[in-house]
């Protein structure tokens, strides 16, 4: 019965994340693409390694979400320390805080940069006048090669920092969550969370 519980609640999750990873990945495309389209090659580059590093930014909460123990936000919630509370559910909820932000928001950066990347070369090429050459498809290639290099590069030192720091990762990222329930009345956590405490 259990065993048949958790299945449904799965699928029910995954089916969820599916969607949003279908309205998010939308949107940054949509987004992406129209501020490129008004940008030079120059401000596009800087564009392109902005998504990148939100990637990796969203890949460390994910790794620190899963390696921090939660006791110590048990503490920081009855002392009433802003974000504690958060940083709890956080921890709490670590397998779906890990999936929304190491696989949707790391995925959908990593893909929407990958074609950033490659308008930004178009527009390079146009702008020297040698689109379709050799130029074009060796800019193509270096380009490319240097978004993934930075963004699996930094996903690694990220992981190690996350591991190393993630209660303070998750404490920063509680505060910043009460800072979006208290000032903005923005709510992105399940309070009603039955899951048993972490280990």
């Amino acid at each position: 019965m259990i065993l048949k519980i958790m299945w449904k609640n799965s699928i029910r999750w995954s089916i969820f994340i599916a969607v949003i990873t279908l309205v998010l990945a939308a949107i940054f495309t949509i987004v992406s693409t129209a501020v490129l389209a008004g940008a030079g090659w120059a401000l596009g580059m800087v564009i392109v390694f902005f998504i990148v590093c939100i990637g990796v930014i969203f890949d460390i909460i994910g790794v620190a979400a899963t390696a921090a123990p939660e006791q110590p936000f048990h503490s920081m919630a009855a002392k009433k320390i802003p974000g504690g509370y958060q940083a709890m559910l956080i921890t709490r909820n670590a397998d779906k805080v890990a999936n929304f932000c190491a696989d949707v928001i790391g995925d959908i950066s990593g893909v929407v940069s990958g074609t950033a990347a490659s308008a930004v070369v178009l527009q390079l090429t146009l702008a020297v006048g040698a689109e379709g050459g050799g130029f074009q498809f060796t800019v193509n290639v270096i380009f490319t090669a240097l978004v993934a290099a930075l963004t699996v590069g930094g996903k690694a030192i990220g992981k190690t920092f996350a591991i190393s720091q993630s209660t303070s990762i998750i404490f920063q990222v509680g505060r910043l969550l009460y800072f979006l329930e208290g000032k903005l009345k923005i709510s992105l956590l399940n309070r009603k969370s039955s899951k048993k405490p972490k280990a």
